[in-house]
Formats: C-alpha cells, structure tokens, sequence
C-alpha cells in the first residue's frame, strides 16, 4: 500500500512495482492456503490487468501530448536530436500536475532517460508490449493507481492524486475554451440573427452535462484516464482508435484555422504585400500564409515546447484583451452603430450559426485530463460550471457587441471589422496575430506524435522520420488553408461535422455503453435527445457548410 501522506508532492506509478505487489500477495495467499485470500489476489490482478490494458493500444502519447497542450509545464528546450522514441516509455512515471512538473528534489533524474538503452536489464524486465514508444516529450504522469487511491478515500480527506487548485483548474478550462473561435461569434449572430444566439446558451447547457457524463465514465473503473480510454472502455478497440481518429482531424484542422487567421489579419494590416517568386506572384493572402507555415515549422520541430506552453497559457489574457478592445471602440471611440442592419431570425444562416456556436464548445478532449490533474475531484461539476459560464458571458458579450457595431457586414473575424486607425483596434489585432504563432505548435503535437508512434521500431532511432512528419504536417495546413480559405466557413465545418461528435454525440454514447443498466430512465432520456439534436445539428450545419464553401469556392 503506497503511503499517501508521503507522496504529497509527487507519485511514482510503476508497474514494475505493481507486478511485484500482486506476485507478493499471491504468494501470501499460497503460503497461508487461504483460498479467499488467492481468490481475491486474483480478482485484483484481473482488475490491474484490465486497467492498464487501456494504456496499451495506440495512441498512447494522447495523455502526454494533451497534457502539454493544455498545461504550464517547466521548461526544458531541446530539439529533435535526442534519444530514440522506445527510451521515453509508459513503465515508470515521475507524476505532476496538469499545471505544475517541477519538484525541486526530483529534477536531478529527470535529466537522465527514463527507461535504459535496449538491451539493458531494467528494458529486459519490461513486457513486450509497454516498450513502444510514447512520445518526444517528458514524460507526464498515468495516475491511475493514483486516481484509483483517491476515489476510495473517505469524503472530506486530503487529495493527493493531482495538484491543480480549483482556481488552477478553472483557468485550464478557460484557456481551453476561450480560443479562436470567440472572434467569430459577431459573426455567427449575424449569420442566425439574433434569435440564433439562444443557440448558444443551449449549446452551453448541454456542454456542460456531457462534460460531466464524461466524468462519470472516468470514474466507472480504474485505469481510465483520457478520452481514448473511454472510447476503449465503451467501444473496444475500435471505439478506441475512432475517438482517437477524430479528436487528432479537429486539432489538425484547428492549426489550419491558425494559418488562415494569420493570413487573414495580417494581410489587413499590410494588403500591399506581394512578391515575385520564380514568376509565381503571391499576394498578400498567400505570402503572410506561407510565411506563417515557415515561422511555425521550428517550433514543431521542438522535443519539449514547455516555453510555449508558458506562452500559450496566457490565452486567457489575450482573449479577454481582445474583448476589452471591442468594447473599447464600441463604447469609448464611439464608433457607429449598425443595429438597424441586424436581423431577428435568419433561417438560411442558421445551420451555420449552429457549426459556429457548437465550434465554441469543443473543448470536451482534454477535460478528462483536467479531471484528472484535480486535487479536489469532487469539486470538479462546479470548476465546470464556473469555466463555462466565464467562457459563456464572453461568447455573448462579444457577439452582441460585435453585431450591433458591425450588423450585416460582420465579417468571419470581427478583427477585421475594426477601424485600421484606432489603437485599440491594433491592439486586437495585433494580439490576433501573435497568439496563434505560440499554439500552432502545441496543437499539431498531439498529431504529430501518434504518428510518429506508428514509426517502425526499427527506424525510431533515427530522427529524420519525426522531422519529415512534421515538416509534412506543416505544410499539408499550409496546402489546405491556401485551398479553402475560409475561416468562418472552415470553422462551422469543424464545429459541424467534430464538434458535435466530440462534445455530444459521443459522451452521451461512452455513458449509456458503459453505464447500461445504471444508468437512470431521465439520464437515458437526455442522453437519447442530445445524441437527436447533435446528429441533427451535423446533418444540417456540415451540408451547409461545405454548400457554401463550395460555393465560394467556384466564384
């Protein structure tokens, strides 16, 4: 039994250890011939066995490439050029929190590999299939056994399992929320009307109950730590790799929403730009593009991008300065009201209205690591709720605002809207254009590193696969924010046609699977009419999307 008290500031989680504790409890139970003794040995063995088969099939880096996307690690720069992927794996973990990796007693073995060359005795003692790689990152923590510890603590002791605050947690939330998406809220009022905005509050409603069915799977059984898991634990395999499939096509398509952002704002500030290239001219659109993808490319060379995860952290700030200069032109520099241009209820906008809104809400990927990271768990519905509703009141001030200042001519950024002269307008732009630059390579990570997990464990060595990879990436976004570029359009694409899955469809699924007959005949109902509206929500926003990227398109 581990000594909680002890491990007050970090866990090691090894299953090494873990092995070796059940042998010795088998043996006990031989010794002593107490058959209930064996029996319950092996009903626990059954148990781990079954947990940690959920940290076996790919992807396994979701957990650390999520963690880092959505976290404040210490910072530890280096480049591509380190030990081979199989030297970074899942046996034994130093443990930290979502938003904290650093214990000043510990660092100095941090520094040396994890896990020994192959050949080793220490690599001899793994099993065959936990020796695969997981990723180019420092290791974070599984805390499953952790977790596990927790739950069965008496209400009202001390949690140990993670080390995020409530107030640590709820910024997690927001920052994962709060993301681009809030510049297109103008936006998507115009296209719904102003009756389109309740759709935003029912988004928010339902966001928040799957939020919470999504914790309900987590804590069904041990060894469930991440989305994937769920989808194992409801689906297989199979539910496994699809869930997976689907959250890494979102974080792509949100890095191409980052190039065509970028391209967008800053070819506004300067619309003059163009070169000659080799007799290809480029305008200003598809040079600050290409110049985008270039600045982007070394940082997702990067082995530990804890420095960006600092940066990127402070979303939170840029979000709401970005708010504060909206408002500040709107009620300070008194800039001309549109609000007679405005509509009510727009009937052929409202489908991609509803792709944007739901857009809003696709944070529901790493709330299970933001469940896990908390020192108070059971706190965790009321840090949800705080974390929606902040984001929530900011989705519909600014949509408000921006409506009423913009009206019919809001376009899918309300930064480009704003008057070029003022200086708060470029302070909101300006803010627009450097945030992206400190994500784009925080979010491409994740897909970039189940890839490179698919890397033949031959080749893993070498570090020129995990460089072309990326590279590839980069300029794939590239490629397709260059074919469709459209940000608001791309955007209630995503929100459409992932979206509805991620944060809807598929929590709803996970808890009625895994659940069954616990699950209650109102929780049952609710579930089923979530599941109707997201289905219905996807048939009709993903059609009207792609109608009128299509039509743009052949324009």
């Amino acid at each position: 039994m581990k000594n909680l008290d002890s491990d007050q500031s970090f866990y090691i989680d090894s299953e090494e250890e873990d092995e070796e504790n059940m042998y010795e409890k088998s043996g006990d139970g031989g010794d002593n011939g107490n058959d209930s003794d064996s029996s319950a040995s092996s009903a626990e063995d059954r148990r781990q066995n079954k947990s940690s088969s959920y940290n076996t099939s790919w992807p396994q880096s979701y957990r650390q490439s999520i963690d880092l996307y959505s976290s404040v690690p210490s910072p530890n720069i280096g480049f591509l050029g380190t030990p081979n992927l199989s030297r970074i794996s899942g046996a034994s973990y130093l443990s930290s929190s979502l938003t904290r990796r650093h214990t000043p007693g510990v660092l100095p073995s941090v520094i040396k590999p994890l896990l020994p060359e192959p050949g080793e005795e220490e690599q001899q003692h793994l099993p065959k299939e936990r020796r695969s790689s997981y990723s180019l990152l420092p290791p974070l923590p599984r805390k499953a056994s952790a977790r596990k510890d927790e739950r069965a603590t008496p209400k009202g002791a001390a949690a140990t399992a993670g080390q995020s605050s409530n107030g640590q947690t709820v910024l997690n939330g927001i920052n994962v929320l709060c993301g681009v998406g809030i510049l297109s809220t103008p936006y998507a009022a115009s296209e719904g009307g102003w009756a389109g905005l309740a759709i935003l509050l029912i988004f928010a409603v339902i966001s928040y109950y799957t939020g919470i069915l999504l914790r309900y799977c987590l804590d069904s059984q041990p060894g469930l730590e991440t989305y994937p898991d769920i989808g194992q634990a409801a689906f297989g395999t199979a539910g496994r790799i699809a869930i997976s499939i689907i959250l890494y096509i979102e974080l792509y398509v949100c890095c191409v929403e980052y190039i065509i952002l970028e391209s967008d704002n800053l070819s506004s500030l300067f619309p003059n730009a163009h070169i000659n290239l080799g007799g290809f001219e480029l305008d200003s659109h598809h040079l600050f593009a290409l110049m985008t993808a270039l600045a982007v490319l070394p940082t997702v060379w990067l082995r530990d991008l804890s420095v960006l995860s600092y940066i990127s952290a402070g979303g939170v700030v840029a979000s709401v300065l970005i708010v504060l200069c909206l408002f500040w032109v709107g009620l300070v520099d008194h800039v001309d009201l549109h609000s007679r241009s405005t509509t009510t209820l727009n009937l052929s906008g409202l489908p991609v209205a509803v792709g944007l809104y739901g857009f809003l809400y696709s944070g529901h990927a790493v709330l299970p690591n933001i469940y896990t990271s908390m020192k108070q768990p059971n706190q965790y519905p009321s840090v949800l709720l705080t974390s929606f509703g902040i984001c929530t009141c900011l989705y519909a001030g600014v949509a408000v605002m921006g409506y009423l200042m913009f009206g019919g001519a809001t376009l899918s950024q309300f930064t480009l809207n704003m008057p070029k002269g003022l200086v708060a307008s470029k302070v909101a732009v300006w803010t627009t254009v450097v945030n992206p630059f400190t994500k784009y390579a925080l979010t491409m990570s994740p897909v970039a590193m189940c890839l490179e997990e698919l890397i033949p464990s031959t080749q893993s060595k070498s570090h020129m696969y995990a460089i072309v990879i990326r590279t590839a990436l980069v300029m794939s976004t590239l490629f397709v924010a260059l074919s469709v570029p459209f940000f608001g359009l791309v955007m209630s694409l995503i929100g459409s046609l992932l979206t509805m899955l991620v944060t809807l469809i598929l929590p709803c699924a996970c808890f009625l699977s895994i659940l069954k007959e616990r699950v209650t005949r109102f929780q049952r109902a609710c579930c089923c009419v979530i599941i109707l509206v997201g289905v219905m929500s996807s048939i009709f926003g993903t059609y009207s999307a792609l109608s009128k990227i299509i039509e743009n398109l052949s324009s």
